[in-house]
C-alpha cells in the first residue's frame, strides 16, 4: 500500500531521505541480524518453550526403564573358503559387492531368522519374556494364569517380531564386519539373543547353500540344451550371410588380433605407401624450389662434384688473370687467352647447373605422379571399404550373437560340471569374531543425550513459535517499514523513555531532543518552501504520543529562533494545559464560539519559548465549532504574528474533528505508536483523512523500542551513541 492508494501527493525528498529512512534497508539487512533480533523480541516465549521441553525430557528420562545392550560381531567374507577350485550355486560377491552385502544385511533382519532364534531360546513359551517387552501382548498370549492361550506358531511370530524391534544390525564402514546389537531390560537376555542371532545366521546361510545346489543341475541341463541349439543356429546364420555378401576376413589381421577384411587390410597397406609417397613428393618439391630460387647456392649445386671442380678451375684462372692485369693491359694476348678460358668455364658451369635442375625437376615429377597414382588407388579402396562396412553391420550383429551364445553356453557348461563338487565341499563365509558378554551398565536412558535432544526440540519449537508470533503481529516493529506498510514517508522515530517529556525536552542531550531535531530536519524538506506554517499533529487513537510530538515540534522550532504558537485542538480530551502547567478555562472553544479574541487567549510559555492556546472549556459538540470559518480566521490571524502554528489535533478514529481541521492547515504530521497500534486501524484512519484531500507530510513513529525491532542494534547505536561518548569522556 502506498500514498497513491489514499490519494496523497507524491512529494520528492529534497536533500535526501528523512531521518531514520534508508532506501532498501529491508532488503540489505543481514539475515542473521534479523533472526537474532526476532528471537530477542520473543525471548520470553522461546525461553519458556525451551525450559518446558528440558523439564519434560528430564522427567521422561528419570521415569524410563533401564535398558541393556549386548553386542556380538561377525565377519562376512566376499568369497567362500574352498577346498577345491570350484564355485557353488550362490553368486560370487566379487561380481556385485554392494548387492551382496546389502543382501546379507537384509537376511540378518529377516523374520525367519528372528523366529529361528526365538525357537532356539524357547522364548515362545516364556511368559516372562513377553512381560519384559509387551505386557499387553503377554496377557493376550498367556492369559491370567500364565498358561499359553494361543498356538505356538502365533507365539513364535510374536516373539520374532519383538526380537526384530529390539535388534540393530550395524555394518562397519570399509570393512566386512557387522555388529549385532540387542537391547533388553535384562542383561542376560540381551547377551543370549545377540549370540543366538549370530549363530542362527551362520546356520541359515549353510542351509541356503545346500538347498540351492539340489535343484540347480536339472535347471542347467534344460538351459544347456536350449543354448546349444541357439549357438548352432547363430553360427549357421553368420556363415550364410558372409557367403551371400562376399565378406572375406583374415583372422588375426587386426592390430588387436581380431579379424580384418581383405579390403581393410589392403587399404591400410596403401595408406602407409601413400604417406611415404607424400613425404617423398614434399622432399622433392623442396629440392626443386631450392634449385629454382638460388641455382648456384642450392644444396644440389653445392654437393655436385663436377660443379665444384669447374668452380675451382674458374677461381684458379681468375687468380692468374688478376696477376696479369697488375702488369699488363687487358689486350695483352695471354690475358685475353685467360679471359676466353674463364668464359668457357662459366658456360660449362651454367650447363651443369641446368642439368642438375632438370634432374631435380624430373625427380619431383616422378614423386608427384607416384603420389597421385597411390591416392587414386586409396580413394577406390575407400569406396569399396565403405560399401563393405555398410554390408558388415549385419555381419557384426550376427557375430556378436554367436559370441554371446558361445560364452553363455561355455559358462553354463562349466557351472554344470562344478555344481556337483562345490555344493558339498564349500565352507561357510560367515564367522563369529566376538561373542557378546553380559553388559555391565545400561545403554539407555542417556540423560545427557535426552537433555540435548530436548533442548534442540525446544529451540526448534520455540523458533517456530517466535516466527508465527512475528508473522501474526500487525503492529509496526520497525520505523523503516513505515513507507512500505502505510504509504507515508518517515519523518523520524522517537524512542520510548521513562523520563517526563517536558523535562526531557529541556535537556539538549536527551534522546528525545535528538529524535525531534531529526524530525524537524525532515520537515524542512517536506515541502519546497520548507516547514509549513500551519501543521496539525494527529494519530489513530489516543495515547500514541501526538501531544508530546506537538509539544516537541513547538519547542524545537522555538529554539530555532522561530515564533511559534501551540494550539490544543483536542477539545474533547485536552492535554496541552497539563504539559505547559496552566488551566483551560479559556481557549480554542472560546474563540470558535466568538467569545474572545486570539490575543486574549494567548499564554506565553517561557519554559519552552513559545506561545500556547489551550483547548478551553469542553463544548457539547466540538465538531459543530469546527464546521465554521472561525478556525481558518484564527490561523490567518496567527500567521501574521507567528512563523509557525502547531495544532495538537484529536485522534482520527471515531471523530469528525480531524477531517475538519485537516482542510485548514498546510500539512499533517501523523503519529504512529510503535509495537502498539494495529496497522489496519492506521490505514482506515488514513483513508478518512484522504477524503479531505489534506496533505500529509509524513509519519512519526513514537514509543519505539529498538530492541524489539528487526534492526534494533542499529537504532540502539543511534540513540545511545551520544550517551556512551559522554560516559567515555567522564
Amino acid at each position: 500500500m502506498n500514498q497513491a492508494t489514499f490519494g496523497f501527493e507524491q512529494r520528492p525528498r529534497l536533500g535526501g531521505a528523512p531521518a531514520g529512512v534508508l532506501e532498501g534497508q529491508v532488503e540489505t539487512t543481514p539475515i542473521l541480524t534479523h533472526y537474532a533480533s526476532l528471537f530477542w523480541r520473543r525471548r520470553r516465549v522461546v525461553g519458556g518453550i525451551i525450559a518446558a521441553f528440558v523439564v519434560v525430557g528430564l522427567i521422561v528420562t528419570l521415569l524410563m526403564t533401564p535398558q541393556y545392550t549386548a553386542t556380538s560381531e561377525i565377519e562376512i567374507r566376499r568369497e567362500t573358503a574352498q577346498i577345491v577350485n570350484m564355485q557353488g550355486v550362490e553368486q560370487d560377491a566379487s561380481d556385485a559387492d554392494q548387492e551382496f552385502y546389502q543382501t546379507q544385511y537384509g537376511l540378518l533382519r529377516a523374520q525367519s531368522l528372528a523366529e529361528k532364534v526365538a525357537g532356539e531360546l524357547q522364548l515362545a513359551d516364556n511368559a516372562q519374556f513377553f512381560e519384559m517387552f509387551e505386557p499387553d501382548q503377554r496377557q493376550r498370549l498367556f492369559g491370567e494364569n500364565g498358561n499359553p492361550a494361543t498356538d505356538r506358531e502365533t507365539r513364535l511370530r510374536a516373539a520374532g517380531a519383538i526380537l526384530l524391534d529390539n535388534v540393530r544390525i550395524s555394518p562397519e564402514r570399509q570393512s566386512r564386519l557387522v555388529e549385532i546389537d540387542f537391547t533388553a531390560p535384562s542383561p542376560e537376555m540381551a547377551r543370549n539373543v545377540a549370540n543366538a542371532w549370530a549363530e542362527g545366521f551362520i546356520e541359515s546361510n549353510l542351509e541356503r547353500r545346500y538347498e540351492a545346489s539340489s535343484y540347480a543341475r536339472d535347471f542347467l541341463e534344460n538351459r544347456l540344451a536350449t543354448l546349444r541349439t541357439r549357438l548352432d543356429e547363430s553360427e549357421l546364420n553368420l556363415q550364410n550371410y558372409a557367403q551371400d555378401e562376399r565378406i572375406v576376413t583374415l583372422p588375426g589381421a587386426g592390430r588387436d588380433g581380431s579379424e580384418q577384411s581383405t579390403v581393410a587390410f589392403d587399404l591400410v597397406a596403401l595408406n602407409e605407401e601413400l604417406s611415404e609417397a607424400t613425404a617423398d613428393r614434399i622432399t622433392a618439391q623442396g629440392r626443386l624450389q631450392s634449385v629454382r630460387g638460388r641455382a648456384g647456392e642450392s644444396t644440389e649445386s653445392l654437393n655436385n662434384s663436377a660443379l665444384n671442380q669447374l668452380r675451382a678451375q674458374r677461381a684458379e684462372l681468375s687468380g692468374e688473370y688478376e696477376k696479369l692485369l697488375q702488369q699488363f693491359e687487358p689486350a695483352y694476348p695471354p690475358a685475353r687467352a685467360l679471359q676466353r678460358q674463364i668464359a668457357e668455364v662459366d658456360r660449362s658451369i651454367q650447363r651443369e647447373e641446368r642439368r642438375v635442375g632438370s634432374s631435380v625437376e624430373l625427380a619431383y615429377q616422378a614423386a608427384r605422379e607416384r603420389e597421385q597414382a597411390l591416392r587414386q588407388e586409396v580413394n577406390a579402396l575407400e569406396g569399396q571399404f565403405l560399401d563393405q562396412r555398410r554390408r558388415s553391420i549385419q555381419y557384426r550383429v550376427l557375430g556378436r550373437d554367436v559370441d554371446t551364445n558361445r560364452q553363455l553356453y561355455d559358462a553354463l557348461l562349466q557351472r554344470y560340471k562344478e555344481i556337483g563338487i562345490a555344493g558339498g565341499v564349500g565352507t561357510n563365509n560367515v564367522s563369529i569374531v566376538d561373542r557378546a558378554d553380559i553388559p555391565q551398565r545400561p545403554s539407555s536412558p542417556r540423560l545427557l543425550l535426552n537433555l540435548v535432544l530436548s533442548l534442540f526440540a525446544g529451540v526448534t519449537i520455540g523458533a517456530i513459535a517466535a516466527f508465527l508470533l512475528e508473522q501474526s503481529d500487525e503492529t509496526m516493529s520497525d520505523p523503516s517499514e513505515a513507507e512500505r506498510l502505510i504509504g507515508l514517508p518517515l519523518l523520524g522515530s522517537v524512542p520510548r523513555s521513562d523520563e517526563e517529556p517536558g523535562d526531557a525536552l529541556l535537556d539538549p542531550k536527551s534522546q528525545l531532543v535528538d529524535a525531534y531535531l531529526a524530525i524537524q530536519t525532515s520537515l524542512q524538506f517536506a515541502t519546497e518552501s520548507g516547514i509549513p506554517r500551519a501543521i496539525a499533529v494527529t494519530s489513530t487513537r489516543p495515547g500514541e504520543g501526538k501531544s508530546t510530538t506537538s509539544l516537541a515540534l513547538a519547542t524545537m522550532l522555538a529554539r530555532a529562533q522561530k515564533r511559534v504558537v501551540l494550539i490544543d485542538g483536542d477539545m474533547r480530551s485536552p492535554s496541552v494545559h497539563h504539559l505547559i502547567g496552566t488551566d483551560h478555562d479559556r481557549g480554542l472553544s472560546t474563540y470558535l464560539s466568538g467569545n474572545a479574541s486570539a490575543a486574549e487567549l494567548m499564554h506565553k510559555v517561557d519554559r519552552y519559548g513559545f506561545f500556547a492556546i489551550t483547548a478551553g472549556p469542553i463544548p457539547p459538540n466540538a465538531a459543530e465549532l469546527l464546521t465554521g470559518n472561525r478556525l481558518a480566521t484564527l490561523l490567518t490571524e496567527l500567521s501574521d504574528d507567528f512563523d509557525h502554528v502547531i495544532i495538537d489535533a484529536p485522534p482520527v478514529m471515531g471523530l469528525a474533528d480531524v477531517p475538519l481541521i485537516a482542510g485548514r492547515v498546510d500539512g499533517i504530521v501523523y503519529a504512529v505508536e510503535a509495537h502498539g497500534i494495529r496497522l489496519g486501524m492506521v490505514r482506515a484512519a488514513l483513508q478518512r483523512i484522504a477524503a479531505t484531500s489534506a496533505r500529509i507530510l509524513g509519519t512519526v513513529v513514537t514509543k519505539f523500542e529498538p530492541k524489539r525491532s528487526s534492526k534494533g542494534y542499529g537504532y540502539t547505536y543511534e540513540y545511545e551513541y551520544g550517551d556512551k561518548q559522554a560516559a567515555a569522556k567522564v
